[in-house]
Order: C-alpha cells, then sequence, then structure tokens
C-alpha cells in the first residue's frame, strides 16, 4: 500500500447544499481525499489542493440561484485558489455559484455575472436522465485530465434554474471563445435540446483558463450501476459485483482526479 497521501478536495457545503455526500463519495472513488467543509469554516479551505461546489439550494436559491451563496464569505477563499491556478468544479447548485461569483465564463468582473442559470423555460423542476457532450477541445478542460475528444459523459439533470441565459453578445462570446464545454446530447453524441430550454443548449461552461468548470447535471448520481433505472440494473440484481460496479458518470471524477493529481506535488 502507498503511503502517498492523497490529494485534498474540499465539498463546500453552504445552508441548503445536497449531494455532498454523493459528491465525496465519488472522489474518495476516484482516489482524492473528498472532505465535507461548511460555510463557517472559510479558514480552513487553504489547506485543499482543489475544490468542488456540489448540488442543493444555497440559501434557498433567493434571488437568483447561486446569487447569495456566491457573495458568502467562504467563496473569498475558493475564488482566490481559482485565481491562482487551482481546480475548482461545481455541480449544478454549484454551478450556479460559479457562475454569479463570476469565475465562469470569466468574462467579467468577480461577482459581477455576465451570465447565469435561470428558471427552467419550462417553469418546472426537470429529473431526468441525460448525456453531456464535451464541446471544446479537450486541452481548454485542463481540468478535466486526459478526457477525450467529444467524449459523452451520463448524468442526471435534477434543478429548476438549469436554464443558461445572458445578453445575446454575451452568448456569442461563450461559444466563440470556448466557454461552452459541454452540451446535452443522446446517448451517441448527437445534440439534443436542453431540458430546462437553456441557450446554446449548454450543459456546462469553463473559464478561460480552463481550471473552473461549471456542470449542471449531475455526474456523481450515475457513478455506479446501482443508481441505474434501465435494464442494466435489472441486470445486475442478485450480483453483488456488478451493481457496485462503476458508471458512466464516475468518469468525470476520474478525468477530475487526474487533473488534481498532475498539479499536486507527490
Amino acid at each position: 500500500m502507498s503511503d502517498v497521501a492523497s490529494p485534498r478536495v474540499a465539498v463546500v457545503v453552504f445552508p441548503g447544499t445536497n449531494s455532498e455526500d454523493e459528491t465525496v463519495r465519488a472522489l474518495r472513488a476516484v482516489g482524492l481525499d473528498g472532505e465535507l467543509v461548511h460555510w463557517s469554516a472559510p479558514e480552513a479551505l487553504a489547506r485543499f489542493d482543489a475544490y468542488v461546489l456540489p448540488g442543493g439550494f444555497a440559501y434557498e436559491d433567493r434571488i437568483r440561484a447561486g446569487a447569495v451563496a456566491a457573495h458568502d464569505l467562504v467563496m473569498d477563499p475558493v475564488i482566490e485558489a481559482a485565481q491562482a491556478g487551482k481546480l475548482v468544479l461545481g455541480i449544478c447548485n454549484g454551478a450556479q455559484i460559479l457562475a454569479e461569483a463570476g469565475l465562469v465564463p470569466g468574462t467579467g468582473p468577480l461577482r459581477r455575472p455576465t451570465a447565469a442559470f435561470a428558471p427552467n423555460a419550462s417553469g418546472r423542476f426537470v429529473s431526468v436522465h441525460v448525456h453531456v457532450k464535451l464541446n471544446v477541445a479537450p486541452d481548454r478542460v485542463p481540468i478535466l485530465g486526459g478526457i477525450e475528444d467529444r467524449a459523452v459523459i451520463p448524468a442526471w439533470a435534477s434543478h429548476g434554474d438549469g436554464r443558461l441565459a445572458a445578453p445575446a453578445d454575451e452568448l456569442a462570446r461563450i461559444e466563440r471563445d470556448g466557454h461552452l464545454a459541454f452540451i446535452y446530447c443522446d446517448r451517441d453524441g448527437n445534440p439534443v435540446p436542453a431540458p430546462s430550454g437553456a441557450a446554446l443548449d449548454c450543459a456546462g461552461l469553463v473559464n478561460r483558463e480552463g481550471n473552473v468548470l461549471a456542470i449542471m447535471p449531475h455526474a456523481e448520481r450515475d457513478g455506479w450501476t446501482f443508481q441505474h433505472l434501465d435494464a442494466s440494473r435489472d441486470a445486475a440484481r442478485g450480483d453483488t459485483a456488478a451493481t457496485l460496479a462503476p458508471s458512466g458518470g464516475i468518469r468525470l471524477f476520474e478525468h477530475f482526479a487526474a487533473a488534481v493529481r498532475k498539479r499536486v506535488p507527490a
């Protein structure tokens, strides 16, 4: 057994966060030392190598989803770390927070968002299984080390505010300058409309440097076969190894782990 310490990844918890335990489980499954850090302990964040903002409804999504959390003191060290080149991943509500903090797409001042994840076009919360496809060159997302070109990742879209909204000129900039990291697709990678009605069918945004990624669907909810609702789970019944086998969503975390290890000295 290696005595080399695993890179430490903070999973930042706000009032109203959920999915934090699943996120920690996914991080640990790929060899990272995931640890919950609550909003009341911003001073603890300096010792971590990377950061994940999980899903939920931080501060009840008041004003706009993620808007209040983006101004929480615990975001100060996260923003400083991102500016210093550390990796920051936001999932669902975490993606909304990163947008409100101005970290993605990163085309304006901090905490002056140029784009936001607004209420779904349907006006309703959606929870559907989806696939997302990498829409930029792999070298635009060093936060996902080794990810293959046009990679397709299964996940769950579970949100009421997943619709990317921005002025027309900002949407053009997002597309032109390579900030549109993921789009919705079918299992074969063919583009499909975003269940939220998002502009550009956006599923995820990346900043200019590629070290901050905001992705709306939950890959951690398709991390293992037992999370499936289709024939693959039924086929695994009675077979513990098959039931607990990694599923497609865990690949997002595997690539994230590869990137974190590359940046953390052994």
